[in-house]
């Protein structure tokens, strides 16, 4: 495939920085952050494609906290104009890294995400016998800086832009060399694009009749217990080998068990909200709730984190669970 160059170019548009913005200040215009920005908004616009432009970004000022949900995770924030230097990057690149995709990936991509694939692993369950899970050990810790790079190299050949690239990635490790911040936009689509080449192995050369990947979380159907082993086997070996990554032992089911799969227990004829899921959502409703009675949110905001959460419920038979958090109010 033809790499791609001249970017800079696009990416340094006035036009473009201002979508930028706009881009990143979404949900976020109380932030203290944002507004600061935006009382100088045009110097900053200007500023930032100077950076550009030079090449000489700043990037790493990033602010750390921890989440349980439902695991424990360091999650890394930029600084507010980090953001908007991220999104005035992948609102050029997005389709360079869309080039690159199988079908069957499912995040950070439009007319994607979690409910498509849980649709695509339900209707999957009423024509294949088995199923297998994937998942690997601390992905975005041990994603190789030197292995993104060269990836990242054999899509683009325009240098101001690698360098930028580079300085992102670098400005963040766990281990040497290794790991990219969650949090980050380019994180999403580094961490979504890295594992780009196993999709090819996984459809190409295993050629897996039904594969479905969720950043790092991974389904592989068949009828054949012991093809599904294989490609397994196979797809562990490609990881190590070619990624510098380990998996987590693999896990093989039978439906009668219910799938365990991005939040959600799938049967094949009705999907539910998994335990863990039941509780996040139970104690996020009262967090909400808490916060919109002590005036911490007004209600636009309020609304802006309570809908997708209802709507996350909503996907899996849970009416009744729902009634039954609401009416705890």
């Amino acid at each position: 495939m033809k790499r791609a160059g001249n970017l800079i170019e696009e990416i340094q548009d006035i036009n473009n920085l201002y979508w930028a913005y706009y881009k990143a200040r979404r949900g976020k215009a109380g932030n203290s952050d944002a507004m600061h920005y935006a009382k100088n908004l045009h110097e900053n616009i200007h500023a930032l494609r100077e950076q550009i432009i030079s090449g000489n970004v700043s990037v790493g000022n990033y602010h750390y906290f921890t989440i349980r949900d439902p695991k424990v995770r360091l999650i890394c924030a930029a600084a507010f104009e980090e953001r908007v230097l991220h999104h005035a990057l992948m609102n050029v690149c997005h389709k360079y890294f869309e080039r690159h995709m199988i079908y069957d990936t499912y995040a950070t991509r439009i007319d994607k995400g979690i409910y498509a694939a849980l649709d695509k692993a339900q209707a999957a369950m009423l024509k294949y016998d088995y199923a297998g899970k994937l998942d690997f050990k601390k992905y975005f810790n041990t994603i190789s800086h030197d292995i993104l790079k060269e990836k990242l190299r054999r899509m683009y050949k325009d240098k101001r832009l690698l360098s930028i690239f580079d300085k992102i990635i670098d400005s963040y490790e766990t281990l040497e060399n290794r790991g990219i911040p969650i949090g980050n936009l380019t994180s999403q689509y580094f961490a979504n694009f890295y594992l780009s080449e196993m999709d090819h192995y996984a459809k190409e050369v295993l050629r897996i009749p039904v594969y479905i990947r969720y950043m790092d979380d991974i389904l592989v159907f068949e009828h054949d217990k012991s093809a599904l082993k294989n490609h397994l086997s196979n797809l562990r070996k490609m990881a190590s080998e070619k990624l510098n990554l380990t998996f987590k032992p693999f896990i093989i089911i039978q439906y009668c068990q219910g799938l365990s799969f991005l939040g959600y227990k799938l049967y094949r004829h009705k999907c539910i909200l998994n335990s863990t899921s039941r509780k996040r959502f139970a104690a996020k409703i009262n967090l909400y709730d808490k916060r919109l009675q002590e005036n911490l949110w007004d209600e636009t905001v309020f609304l802006n984190h309570i809908t997708p959460l209802l709507a996350f419920a909503r996907y899996g038979y849970t009416r009744q669970f729902r009634l039954s958090c609401l009416q705890c109010k």
